[in-house]
């Protein structure tokens, strides 16, 4: 491991002691580009409440990355962590220096990673106390939550504006999906768990999943919080070198490579992703304990995996 980039840097920009919102993330991005003229960024889409979400490109190479984060609201630390890769990146390939025993200059030209930090902005901002006390969207968000007592608000909030699960959203067995969680009582719009009247009808899944479909993406991880563990499989696909390259991902983190239970095993991008591709996708869910997850847990979170967000560049 050749080192970890100091993030007390004074000259740094994504600064990783305060929640992560929207607005914090959209001027980050523009600083990055300011200081990066190497670093490349799109529009894939909107939210419901017309927030922009940004894909990050860092590279020119032709095997093509996705990783992405903040589809629940209140995992908002996994925007964090790969905003502040993508800065300690840029860091080190402007400094040619390596991260994890690999030049970033070579990554660079060997590789195209796409980054979209923020699926959700409009959960992460509700979550971080981003939204005017008083206001109509904070009533929206009140009214669906006050139907599901038992889940706390709004930590508990990990669907997007319109009570939307967006990551039970693809078109990966939805129905059923569907069929488990209204048994479980999320029959309507709801803090988490509710699948939407169908798949991919919330723009925030669909511009993802249509930015998917436009790249031929090689490999996608999904960072979610929390448990430590690796998921990799999708019913019975077995897509060429998953398992190990899990495997190599448990080994730089210290994860453990686990089976998704049944309950949450369909509708989510990884699942979607492995059965139109049959190409390696992961769900990493980082840290401990209960979400949202503190600040405190931030250097952890980045040291564990900065080792799978490299090796996942580096795979040919």
């Amino acid at each position: 491991m050749d080192m970890f980039l100091n993030r007390q840097n004074s000259e740094e920009i994504v600064n990783t002691n305060e929640p992560y919102n929207y607005n914090r993330m959209r001027i980050d991005t523009h600083l990055l580009q300011l200081k990066y003229r190497f670093l490349q960024s799109s529009i894939i889409g909107n939210s419901v409440l017309g927030k922009s979400i940004p894909a990050m490109r860092i590279g020119r190479g032709a095997r093509h990355v996705l990783y992405h984060g903040g589809i629940h609201a209140n995992e908002w630390i996994t925007s964090l962590l790969l905003m502040k890769f993508i800065e300690n990146f840029c860091i080190a390939y402007e400094q040619n220096r390596t991260l994890y025993g690999y030049n970033a200059r070579e990554l660079f030209n060997n590789i195209s990673l796409y980054i979209v930090p923020m699926v959700n902005p409009d959960g992460i901002d509700l979550v971080t106390g981003n939204i005017l006390p008083g206001s109509e969207i904070l009533d929206n968000y009140r009214y669906i939550a006050s139907n599901f007592p038992n889940i706390p608000f709004p930590n508990g909030w990990k669907a997007n504006f319109n009570g939307v699960d967006l990551n039970l959203q693809f078109p990966a067995n939805w129905e059923e999906a569907r069929r488990i969680k209204f048994s479980q009582g999320y029959t309507k719009p709801a803090p988490r768990d509710y699948v939407g009247e169908g798949p991919l009808t919330e723009p925030e899944a669909l511009a993802i999943y249509n930015f998917t479909l436009e790249h031929d993406i090689k490999l996608t991880l999904s960072y979610h919080t929390q448990g430590k563990v690796i998921f990799w499989q999708y019913l019975d696909y077995n897509p060429t070198n998953a398992y190990e390259i899990a495997q190599k991902f448990a080994q730089v983190s210290g994860y453990t490579i686990e089976e998704v239970p049944y309950d949450s095993s369909f509708a989510g991008y990884k699942d979607w992703f492995i059965m139109q591709f049959n190409k390696p996708g992961y769900t990493i869910e980082a840290g401990t304990g209960e979400n949202p997850l503190p600040l405190s847990q931030f250097e952890e979170i980045y040291k564990d995996n900065e080792g799978i967000l490299i090796y996942g560049m580096a795979l040919k």
